[in-house]
């Protein structure tokens, strides 16, 4: 079993590697619409990328980016009406065909916000769909069965990640920034002294 897990963990490792020499600028645009968003940064998606939307959300809120996450299930069931026209939603679908994440674009566009798709799917309906793409490869998954999202939610991860943090070291967040969002645990213990 151990060398099933490390072959996983090159699998993801690789994938990073791909994203990464894949680059090449290609993110600059979104990176801009982020960075200029006067509201807040929305992330919305189901099951395994909705798990990954909650945590982008946080992290973008603790590095200084105002940000939360809404189900995209819940989104058509009345809280699309925590979403403003000068908020950016990011749609998370890898396929970027998911039903319930491709139908909160009729909501969003009734809204006036704008969109970013985050997803591998890059000519899918909610690439087509969105006002912006971020496209991250398309690569098989790392389980035994090519099916468990593995690969691709590490990539979304990753990816969302790096925009959190180079959003925040644009915006010149600072140790005494993040302490006022992050006050408690030993990470508040830490910045309390400094």
């Amino acid at each position: 079993m151990e060398k099933t897990m490390k072959e996983v963990m090159l699998t993801e490792m690789k994938a990073i590697e791909t994203m990464i020499n894949e680059m090449d600028g290609k993110y600059k645009e979104v990176l801009d619409v982020l960075a200029n968003c006067k509201g807040k940064v929305v992330f919305m998606g189901v099951g395994k990328s909705g798990h990954i939307g909650e945590k982008l959300a946080a992290t973008f809120s603790s590095t200084g980016t105002p940000s939360f996450f809404v189900h995209s299930t819940e989104a058509c069931h009345g809280d699309m009406g925590m979403i403003e026209e000068r908020d950016v939603a990011v749609l998370i679908s890898n396929s970027g065909k998911t039903k319930e994440v491709v139908q909160d674009l009729w909501g969003l566009k009734q809204i006036g916000c704008k969109t970013i798709a985050f997803t591998s799917g890059e000519n899918s309906p909610l690439a087509n769909e969105c006002d912006y793409k971020l496209i991250y490869p398309k690569l098989p998954e790392a389980d035994h069965l090519n099916l468990a999202p593995t690969v691709s939610s590490t990539l979304t991860l990753v990816l969302g990640d790096a925009i959190a943090c180079a959003l925040s070291k644009n915006k010149n967040f600072t140790k005494n920034d993040f302490y006022k969002f992050h006050p408690n645990g030993a990470l508040g213990e830490q910045l309390k002294g400094e």
